[in-house]
């Protein structure tokens, strides 16, 4: 059994345990910024391919007791590195330092790849190249007090990479975080869904994958499957049951329709659609959100309306998004609808009164996702 660690935005904690407890791992354990699990090698594997919510997925390798230097050194010395890679592929190691005998993450990260590198070097000859963009190893060090863990990220890029994002719009929700907040709404999956500000139309696709039971990792790449110790037979059939699944089920995606009134981010919007194969069942219009009708009744709602410091937009067209936002949201008697806030006092804008505010964060900003049972009466 292998000890694993999800990561994850701050307030999808419980999230990824669901999602953990969904694909049958053991002694899940929800941590701060993440989530701890058990299993084998091909719990890890399913656990790259299937975490939505999740940013990384990472393998403790070592623990261990550090005080300085020569400490740190042993440790990393400690494990056989030759198990994983040749001294012909590459490996970087990240850091994260907390209240230890290093003052940042420089030194012991260094301390870490020169173990690493003496031991190839003792035994082959060949001292291992580091590569900081595409590494066949990554590592992660979490140094904290007295208390070293040492990582392999599986994932490699970061899990909400779906493969179907070329470019960014300028404010971009991340993938990850987009199908997090889906699920913590308890959107069911078949009710018909609108997002009236999509932006480059994340939460729309991310529904489409849920609502399909498509694994979100079909169409990337994972570090793991450069391993020397990689099961390869087992990695396949986790792969062709995904696969499976995800053919059983595309015919089988609700009403699914966005607006928003940059045309910069419905054309990013656009060729996401074509490369997650989803412009079919995703229907996109450009105008601002007050004027937008829906090519139906939507049942639910999800949105990321812009709140300032992620546009750095002025006060008077700041505000004046939200108020069309309200305005599109009372047209929506009898819909449930989530809306991401970053910014208190901009909900105000929307005329309604929230149901539910549940503690998230959007990177650095601390956020609110608001629930909203629309009644058209209100103001």
């Amino acid at each position: 059994m292998a000890r694993f660690f999800a990561a994850c935005t701050l307030g999808l904690e419980e999230v990824v345990v669901d999602e953990l407890l969904g694909i049958e791992a053991a002694g899940v354990r929800a941590r701060r910024g993440g989530v701890e699990f058990e299993g084998d090698l091909t719990t890890g594997y399913r656990a790259c391919l299937w975490l939505r919510s999740a940013t990384r997925v990472q393998e403790e390798l070592v623990r261990g007791r550090v005080r300085d230097r020569d400490d740190l050194y042993a440790l990393a010395e400690s494990v056989d590195w030759s198990i994983f890679i040749t001294p012909r592929n590459t490996l970087a190691v990240d850091g994260a330092v907390r209240d230890s005998f290093a003052n940042d993450t420089r030194y012991p990260v260094l301390v870490v790849k020169d173990a690493i590198c003496d031991q190839f070097a003792h035994f082959d000859g060949v001292r291992p190249n580091v590569d900081r963009d595409q590494p066949d190893l990554p590592l992660k060090l979490v140094l904290q007090q007295d208390q070293a863990i040492l990582y392999r990220d599986l994932g490699g890029a970061p899990l909400h990479k779906r493969g179907y994002r070329e470019v960014q719009h300028k404010s971009p929700l991340n993938e990850a975080l987009a199908a997090g907040l889906i699920l913590l709404s308890d959107w069911d999956g078949e009710s018909a869904l609108a997002d009236p500000m999509c932006g480059s139309a994340t939460f729309l696709i991310e529904a489409a994958f849920l609502a399909t039971d498509r694994a979100p990792g079909l169409s990337r790449a994972f570090a793991f499957e450069r391993w020397r110790d990689t099961d390869q037979a087992a990695w396949q059939r986790v792969y062709d049951d995904a696969e499976a699944r995800a053919a059983r089920r595309q015919d089988q995606c609700p009403p699914l329709a966005g607006n928003d009134h940059h045309a910069g981010a419905i054309s990013i919007a656009k060729r996401a659609l074509q490369q997650a194969k989803l412009t079919e069942q995703i229907q996109l219009d450009h105008v601002n959100a007050r004027e937008w009708t829906s090519p139906f009744t939507p049942e639910w709602i999800v949105t990321n309306p812009p709140y300032g410091e992620r546009l750095q937009q002025d006060g008077d067209s700041l505000y004046e998004s939200w108020r069309s936002l309200g305005n599109f949201l009372h047209r929506c008697d009898g819909a449930t609808a989530h809306v991401l806030c970053g910014d208190p006092s901009l909900t105000r804008h929307l005329g309604l009164r929230a149901a539910k505010k549940t503690p998230v964060h959007n990177g650095p900003i601390e956020c609110r996702w608001l629930r909203y049972e629309i009644d058209g009466g209100e103001r």
